[in-house]
């Protein structure tokens, strides 16, 4: 890959995103209002393993409607551009990049408002923190993919929760895992193993993508 290439595509991407502030905005007033509603129905008192459970759910949603319009919002045209430009890596090596920045904005966005309304009940903040920027990078590389084979098609929001759903699976089950422990105030070395398996899950998402994306687009 050319990073010139991938840093030019990663700041139109930011521009288009500035100019369309309607499609971020739409994800935080989900995100807000998700866990408010949470807040309402538990009525302040939720249990530890629910604030856990909940927050990763949410944030598996919200990705879904962040990541989804990657593809969708690009015109044929605009993609032929691209595609006379840069090669299929760099294309979808900055759409990874983005979507796992916006992510991980999101997902530290998510804890804040998390905070606020149900309280902080993390023993082991920095490892429940490690834990979630392994899963937005997870999800970016995961969703992304199938946000390009789901613009492909119409009804494209259904085809990418068919697709998406189990393939993020495995990863959400570990980082719910890992994110208890640091609830329950386990130290690194007891939760090494899982963090380096969801290492590894996020390096074979990616180097899929790699390998997938250029056939996609050559379509």
């Amino acid at each position: 890959m050319s990073s010139n290439k991938v840093f030019a595509l990663l700041r139109k991407e930011f521009t288009l995103e500035w100019r369309q502030k309607f499609a971020i905005g739409g994800v935080l007033l989900y995100l807000v209002s998700a866990v408010f509603l949470a807040y309402l129905a538990f009525d302040g008192m939720i249990p530890l393993n629910t604030w856990n459970a909940l927050y990763w759910l949410i944030m598996l949603f919200a990705a879904m409607n962040a990541i989804l319009k990657s593809f969708i919002q690009e015109h044929d045209s605009r993609q032929m551009y691209y595609y006379s430009l840069v090669s299929a890596r760099d294309y979808i090596g900055a759409k990874i990049l983005y979507n796992a920045l916006l992510m991980i904005v999101l997902g530290l966005t998510g804890l804040v408002v998390f905070f606020a309304f149900m309280g902080n009940p993390l023993n082991s903040p920095w490892i429940f923190l490690a834990n979630m920027i392994f899963g937005m990078l997870g999800f970016a590389a995961v969703l992304t993919l199938v946000s390009a084979i789901a613009s492909r098609v119409r009804n494209s929001f259904t085809l990418m929760a068919v697709l998406g759903f189990p393939l993020v699976l495995p990863l959400l089950l570990l980082l719910i895992r890992v994110s208890a422990a640091s609830i329950k105030g386990a130290g690194f070395l007891s939760v090494a193993p899982d963090l380096l398996i969801i290492a590894l899950l996020v390096l074979i998402s990616l180097v899929l993508s790699m390998l997938l994306f250029p056939y996609i687009w050559r379509e």
